[in-house]
């Protein structure tokens, strides 16, 4: 039995020696799922590709491994062959070290609760006040459409432009308060197209070397570059 214990233990020194320092892990469950295809997915090139899958038989227990260079954004896509895409990806990002994702097989989306990734956390955080925004926009969409008094019709584009200003406004505070996280640049190209130049290059401005050469970060220094030609 001693024999048996000290040879496990070897092995599990060995397997976790074996992984590289940048490794991701991405382990969890899915209560309820007794039968399916989970896939990790990533953007490449501008096409969402498998990266790796795994088939869960009886159990939604799950845990995929990635070396990654630098926090980058990921999915996880439920494959339930009920022929309906809707609540089906889990978008999270991804860094170094271990992630848990824990979720339900029919809110595979919904109910999803992630830990483990600090940039995860930013980016939670930055995506709960872009949904309030948005939801400010259906508000006003909604309380314009069929409205014949100009006035009113009037006041209520103010405040629609108000809050596409306020929005920018945001993401840039959101930059400047989170230097260090590679959520900053990745919204920065995602969300800030439209946004003053001076709010992206103020915002590239910052961001410290380790941040600045990760994919997302040399991606915002070509938009910087490209808005001081013009």
């Amino acid at each position: 039995m001693k024999r048996i214990l000290l040879i496990t233990l070897i092995g599990l020194i060995l397997y976790s020696c074996s992984r590289n320092e940048n490794t991701m892990v991405v382990s969890g469950n899915i209560d309820g799922l007794k039968k399916g295809w989970l896939y990790l997915q990533k953007l490449e090139d501008s096409v969402l590709t498998n990266i790796d899958s795994l088939e869960i038989r009886g159990d939604g227990t799950f845990s995929f491994e990635k070396e990654i260079q630098h926090p980058e954004l990921f999915y996880l896509y439920l494959n339930k062959a009920d022929n309906n895409d809707i609540n089906d990806r889990i978008v999270f990002f991804g860094e170094k070290g271990n992630i848990s994702i824990t979720t339900t097989w029919n809110r595979f989306e919904n109910d999803a609760e992630i830990t483990g990734s600090k940039n995860h956390d930013d980016y939670s955080e930055y995506q709960q006040m872009m949904s309030n925004f948005n939801k400010r926009d259906l508000e006003l969409a909604q309380a314009a459409f069929g409205e014949t008094d100009s006035l009113k019709v009037d006041s209520i584009e103010v405040l629609a432009e108000r809050n596409y200003i306020n929005r920018y406004r945001y993401l840039l505070n959101f930059g400047m308060t989170h230097p260090n996280s590679f959520v900053t640049p990745y919204i920065a190209i995602t969300d800030g197209p439209e946004a003053n130049p001076i709010y992206l290059d103020s915002i590239y401005n910052i961001l410290p070397d380790s941040v600045a050469q990760s994919s997302y970060g040399e991606v915002l220094a070509k938009m910087v570059n490209e808005n001081s030609k013009n």
